[in-house]
């Protein structure tokens, strides 16, 4: 349940409330967390496993897949996904309410904060998929996976950063320029990360350079970073709205 600042508690019992900031910010903790511990464990402990290729060259990072197919990465990265996925399915909903509240006088931006919200869901669940699938059990169903969550990021972000460009001629508050401009810049920063990882993963593959996979797997770290990045902006867009878990009074009950 989410209560604005003003919302009146007298109805319910609280038994959780939590600043809906501090709800969004962990939520991608919990990716981040799980993200850096298993680049950490494969570095550490499996790094000819984690970086080794068809081409057979030396390289001296291991890419985000391999990360999080060995063991026990895969089952620490399931563990954070799998937690920070359901609340990802809330954030998206309370987006599309805060979206609804702004522009419930034009549909053409109500449409659009649909399709956001649409891009949020397909976002996760590529995530999903391409989590419990390891690229190692089966491949195909890991590459559709990551195909999915990339393209519904990228459109996600993108209708996100268009609606909030509205917003932000519409309304005045510091903190929506500040989430504004973040977002863009997150943004840029994914698109050029990504065409950059994907230029070296095709010169990989057809020169089997050296250290061509290292920089593929460097830029692939900066696209999951500044996903999270952009993610993590929702700290500046619910002002002192609330997460409570709340239980109904008695003369509620019947």
């Amino acid at each position: 349940m989410l209560h604005g600042p003003y919302s009146s508690l007298e109805r319910d019992r609280p038994l959780i409330r939590l600043p809906f900031q501090h709800f969004a910010v962990g939520t991608v903790l919990l990716a981040l967390t799980g993200f850096i511990a298993c680049l950490a464990i494969s570095m550490f402990y499996h790094l000819e496993e984690s970086t080794y290729t068809h081409c057979q060259v030396p390289n001296y990072l291991p890419s985000v897949s391999a990360s999080i197919s060995l063991v026990p990465e895969r089952y620490i990265w399931r563990f954070c996904i799998g937690l920070h996925s359901a609340p990802r399915c809330l954030i998206a909903a309370a987006y599309f309410s805060l979206y609804r509240s702004r522009f419930s006088l034009s549909k053409v931006n109500l449409l659009l904060s649909g399709l956001t919200g649409l891009f949020s869901l397909i976002e996760n669940t590529g995530l999903l998929l391409l989590t419990y699938v390891a690229s190692t059990e089966t491949y195909s169903y890991h590459k559709y996976g990551f195909i999915v969550f990339i393209a519904a990021s990228m459109l996600y972000m993108l209708t996100t950063c268009r609606l909030w460009q509205v917003i932000k001629r519409l309304y005045v508050h510091p903190e929506e320029m500040i989430s504004y401009r973040w977002k863009v810049r997150f943004f840029l920063i994914n698109v050029g990360c990504f065409l950059t990882a994907a230029y070296f993963f095709r010169r990989h593959n057809k020169y089997c350079e050296p250290g061509i996979y290292t920089l593929f797997a460097l830029f692939e770290y900066l696209v999951v970073l500044s996903n999270m990045a952009f993610h993590m902006t929702a700290f500046w867009d619910f002002g002192n709205t609330e997460v409570m878990v709340a239980t109904p009074t008695e003369d509620k009950r019947f």
